[in-house]
């Protein structure tokens, strides 16, 4: 459960370890709104929806082709520094004789984006998920974001976009199916 009493006085602390007054007028409710902020942007550390229920509305149908979801907006706090990274990602199946509606994909992206991340586990995650929900013959997913730990601090390197992918099953295997998924997503 997040205890948004910590959180207000732990970035109390933070204002003080900055040389800053929390008492001052422009800051007397900012731990409280840095505190709801977090609360909001990393809802899903405890959150009671489990895993398995994400996908859990399927439907029999026989599909033998590429379903994909893509330009799902993503955002996630980087669990190094935390800072944000926002994106899109890119989502595809091959069904076995199951379906899933789209805003269950979309809500997969956010049960796990929902918590301190680093994009290579999120790609994997969601990938898992589809693959172990739906048993599909093949998934492939592609995020593709931009950190700030890396655009307004450190090396500063504004307009850096990380891609990572996790691919299973037929996306691994076949090569057609590969190139049509990275060519329906506009990465050749």
């Amino acid at each position: 459960m997040i205890d948004l009493k910590k959180i207000e006085d732990g970035f109390r602390l933070v204002l003080e370890g900055l040389g800053e007054d929390p008492a001052r007028e422009g800051l007397q409710k900012t731990p409280e709104r840095v505190a709801k902020m977090y609360s909001e942007l990393l809802c899903n550390i405890n959150c009671e929806e489990k895993e398995e229920d994400v996908l859990a509305t399927q439907f029999v149908e026989k599909y033998d082709e590429m379903i994909l979801l893509k330009d799902i907006p993503v955002t996630s706090i980087c669990e190094h520094h935390f800072l944000p990274f926002t994106g899109v990602a890119h989502l595809a199946y091959v069904p076995g004789n199951r379906i899933v509606g789209l805003s269950k994909l979309a809500r997969a992206v956010d049960f796990y984006a929902r918590r301190p991340q680093v994009q290579e586990r999120l790609t994997t995650q969601i990938a898992k998920l589809i693959n172990n929900s739906l048993e599909p013959q093949g998934v492939g997913v592609v995020l593709e974001c931009i950190h700030t730990c890396m655009t307004i601090r450190g090396v500063k390197k504004t307009g850096s976009v990380m891609f990572t992918s996790k691919l299973i099953g037929s996306f691994k295997s076949n090569a057609t199916t590969r190139a049509e998924f990275f060519s329906m997503i506009g990465k050749h």
